[in-house]
């Protein structure tokens, strides 16, 4: 599983790299990508929306169907599958779209954790010479088999690198990816927040505290206002446990945040403020009443499209039928004018018969 977080990872560092190519600063470069992501999801937010505006609809209809059908489960079952077939509606369209934050963060955090090869993608094997390299030292190798190995190689790089030497006595780096380090280095800093620490292992002097805080509050106050934006009812059946999520999911992912490094908490912030004003975005024209209004705006389109075709059907029959009767009654004219003719014939010849018997 860490192999395809760490490959999966490394897509996404292409884009972090990109943005830290381009302003030289960690949290700035975790902000832009932030919004490339979300611009990238958009339009699996929308359909998302309009999935739920969907289940909205097949679910108030539905109690309609149930009510009705109330003595039949069998009538009221194949009935509410009709029904969600023509409204659009699936139980599991929310599922992937409620998945990938947190798959999101994953990927994140594998790019943060191991930032040389995931972010800068420089050479494994390089890394883990240097890392292997720095283990051996007296003092200092301990913290270097750690987990974060690749983030304090980082932190500490100018004064670590006259040690990284192969055993030939060749630089473990080269010059470009020493200037990559460095820049790297002078760039995780984010007003005065070392982005890279881990809020647990550092002291209250470090501010760094101030991140899984943001995290809770963030998550509490774009979840609660969410909810007031779209009419979601704390009371009633299942309010409690509503509750609980509304406290459980904010605590959960700023212990996550204490826990891990800096720049992974801070990504959690800035995925959480800018998800929260693209959902103002999709509520202000996607939301429920907007989607509604769109819908039976397109339901009496078809009716009318409906009625418009039957009604051309029926006039075009009707053309048919007159120009059948037309041509019934031309036909029976012709025949009559025929049979008249022959009639005539037949009794001019039988009076010019007549004629020449009384001459003779």
């Amino acid at each position: 599983m860490m192999e395809f977080f760490n490959f999966i990872g490394g897509i996404f560092g292409y884009i972090l790299w990109g943005a830290f190519f381009l302003v030289k600063n960690f949290g700035i470069a975790i902000m832009i990508f932030t919004i490339i992501i979300k611009l990238i999801m958009f339009p699996l937010s929308v359909k998302q929306q309009k999935s739920m505006a969907a289940n909205a609809r097949f679910q108030a209809k539905q109690q309609e169907i149930l009510k009705k059908y109330a003595n039949n489960r069998q009538k009221a079952n194949e009935e509410s599958a009709l029904l969600m077939q023509k409204e659009g509606a699936s139980p599991y369209s929310g599922c992937l779209t409620s998945m990938l934050p947190l798959l999101l963060m994953m990927c994140i955090y594998y790019a943060v954790v191991n930032p040389l090869t995931n972010t800068f993608h420089i050479a494994a094997d390089k890394v883990s010479a240097a890392l292997n390299t720095l283990s051996t030292l007296p003092g200092i190798g301990s913290s270097f088999n750690s987990y974060y190995g690749q983030i304090d190689l980082v932190k500490y790089f100018p004064q670590l690198n006259p040690y990284l030497t192969n055993a030939d006595g060749s630089a473990i780096f080269n010059a470009n990816d020493v200037s990559t380090i460095n820049d790297f280095h002078n760039g995780f800093n984010f007003l005065g927040l070392d982005l890279l620490a881990t809020p647990s292992t550092v002291g209250w002097e470090s501010m760094l505290w101030i991140i899984p805080v943001l995290c809770f509050v963030t998550s509490v106050v774009s979840t609660f206002l969410m909810q007031k934006m779209n009419g979601t009812n704390m009371s009633g059946q299942g309010a409690g446990c509503m509750k609980v999520m509304f406290l459980v999911m904010p605590l959960f992912s700023a212990y996550i945040a204490y826990t891990v490094p800096a720049a992974v908490g801070f990504y959690w912030i800035a995925s959480t403020v800018f998800g929260f004003l693209q959902s103002i975005v999709l509520y202000k024209f996607y939301n429920m009443n907007i989607m509604e209004a769109k819908a039976e705006a397109q339901r009496v389109i078809l009716r009318e499209q409906e009625e418009a075709s039957a009604e051309f059907i029926n006039a075009t029959a009707k053309v048919v039928t007159v120009d059948s009767e037309k041509s019934s009654s031309t036909s029976e004219k012709k025949n009559s004018n025929s049979s008249k003719k022959k009639k005539n014939s037949s009794n001019n010849k039988n009076s010019g018969s007549g004629y020449m018997g009384k001459k003779k």
